[in-house]
């Protein structure tokens, strides 16, 4: 690893990189505590988690810039395993979804974060910050005696909205003025300043939980070592692991845009694997990115490691030593930064090319969309690609079909395009005439495509009907793994080593075990 990647060599830079990480240290505050609660577990069991995930996966990450703690996309997993099973179960789980991330950086794994399309990316990106505002709105509720949430009075919200466009503002306009301090920070300074100043009556952090506290110890989770425990946490564990790391990823990949440069994934899945074995050991209830204080630290210049390693020690220093004067924030001024990122997050030239991209694109945005504030962003994305993929297939089985090039009452030859597999064998079928062609047919492959195990067996049954009504049939440009897989057509393949196409079928080698595999 570069010292370059860590700390700029100008002084500008290093200071841009301090005061985003403080920036980012201070909206990290509220939301751990808010995913603490939700996860049904003591507010600095999320602390911890935002401090340690932060640290570990900025020193060692894929993605220097990126933020790391506790999410609600892996507390709203949590919540039910601490219901049932209580806190240690839940640092048990940490440990193993750790490890499970660590071997799918070691597998290599994390490159399959390319099979997603952009319109998966885009309607994650829509999502996120959808959720992200509608989280905030939280902070404009409070408990009632009965447990349920109730909006605050009208007086207090329109303080806390007054606080919030107070802070959006400061935001906007300091970057017109200068570019020295990072804007959010300044909001923040500017808000409280005004709240103390003015003496208004609204929300502080303190309000929503007291953050002072110790050092993180070392504690092993006391739980009995049985397959009992292996049943109730693994399911969880792949869960938890599956959605921090596609989190992780598609973040590395929005900030990889945002920035022109590239993160490296499976590093990126390592490090996030090591950050929750760690806060598993330490009392932490886990993490992984997180879109809105990577924004954050984006949007304010930070492009080095320095940025998220101040974050977390500015973190544990909060908790440590300065919990009271951090505890005097107002809620609203925290509010508004995430307002800010909403804004900045949101794809707003996606609503402008609805009309333009195909309509399966269009709806696939809108889908993941949805289904991220429904559900949560991994089902999201899975549900994302799955339709893409059906589409491109789809749209692939539509497109194959023949060109006939020499016709005469005793030959025929097709020339055959696009691509031949599960979703398209039906088409090829319905272009040949078995009963009604000559006596001697050609089809040409050198235009199309064979990939699977299904679009052998479609050609062996075509070759076989062929053969039921006394047809020479003759298969040209195959490649020789085709050649090798085919059954019941094989000898019909014409030999023309020096022009046939060279990849390989995907089938299943238990079936078509090829020459040059080694068991």
């Amino acid at each position: 690893m570069s010292l370059s990647s860590y700390i700029p060599r100008d002084p500008r830079a290093i200071k841009t990189e301090v005061l985003s990480g403080l920036t980012v240290a201070l909206a990290l505050v509220p939301e751990a505590v808010a995913f603490a609660f939700i996860a049904g577990v003591e507010p600095l069991v999320g602390l911890y988690a935002a401090f340690l995930v932060g640290l570990v996966t900025s020193v060692f990450g894929g993605r220097p810039g990126m933020i790391s703690g506790a999410t609600g996309a892996l507390a709203v997993v949590m919540v039910s395993l601490v219901a049932q099973h209580g806190v240690e179960y839940l640092f048990t789980t940490v440990v193993l979804m750790g490890i499970f991330q660590m071997l799918a950086g070691a597998f290599r794994l994390g490159k399959f974060i390319r099979m997603v399309p952009y319109p998966v990316m885009l309607g994650f990106v829509n999502g996120l910050a959808i959720v992200i505002f509608l989280s905030q709105l939280g902070q404009f509720k409070t408990v009632m005696p009965d447990g349920s949430l109730s909006w605050l009075p009208v007086p207090q919200i329109i303080i806390m909205l007054g606080v919030a466009a107070l802070t959006m503002l400061t935001i906007v306009v300091l970057p017109r003025l200068t570019k020295a301090f990072p804007a959010p920070l300044a909001g923040i300074l500017v808000a409280t300043a005004a709240v103390i100043f003015t003496g208004l009556e609204t929300r502080t952090v303190g309000d929503l939980a007291h953050i002072a506290g110790g050092f993180p110890s070392f504690h092993i989770p006391s739980v009995p070592i049985t397959f009992e425990t292996l049943r109730i946490i693994v399911p969880y564990a792949l869960v938890l692991a599956a959605i921090g790391l596609i989190e992780s990823l598609l973040t590395l990949t929005l900030i990889d845009e945002l920035t022109d440069t590239r993160g490296r994934n499976s590093r990126e899945c390592l490090a996030q694997g090591a950050a929750n074995v760690l806060t598993g050991f330490f009392g932490g209830m886990g993490g992984c990115a997180m879109i809105g204080q990577s924004m954050i630290n984006i949007n304010s210049g930070a492009r080095y490691r320095l940025s998220g390693i101040c974050a977390a020690l500015f973190l544990l220093c909060f908790i440590l030593f300065a919990s009271q004067w951090i505890e005097m924030i107002p809620v609203a001024a925290l509010v508004g930064v995430m307002f800010i990122v909403v804004i900045a997050t949101f794809e707003w030239s996606s609503l402008r090319i609805m009309g333009k991209i195909p309509r399966a694109d269009a709806f696939v945005i809108v889908l993941v969309s949805g289904v991220t504030v429904v559900t949560d962003l991994a089902i999201a994305v899975v549900v994302g690609v799955i339709v893409s993929a059906l589409v491109f297939a789809w749209q692939s089985a539509r497109h194959v079909y023949t060109d006939v090039v020499e016709e005469t009452e005793t030959k025929k030859v097709y020339v055959l395009h696009g691509q031949l597999f599960f979703a398209s064998i039906s088409t090829f079928r319905d272009l040949f005439s078995p009963k009604e062609d000559p006596k001697d047919v050609v089809i040409d492959f050198r235009h199309s495509r064979v990939w699977d195990h299904s679009a052998l067996e479609a050609i062996d049954a075509l070759a076989e009907k062929y053969m039921q009504n006394g047809t020479q049939l003759h298969l040209l440009h195959l490649s020789p793994d085709c050649k090798r897989l085919l059954q019941k057509a094989g000898h019909l393949v014409e030999p023309d080593d020096d022009s046939d196409p060279h990849y390989r079928v995907v089938v299943d080698y238990k079936d078509h075990p090829p020459s040059n595999v080694v068991e």
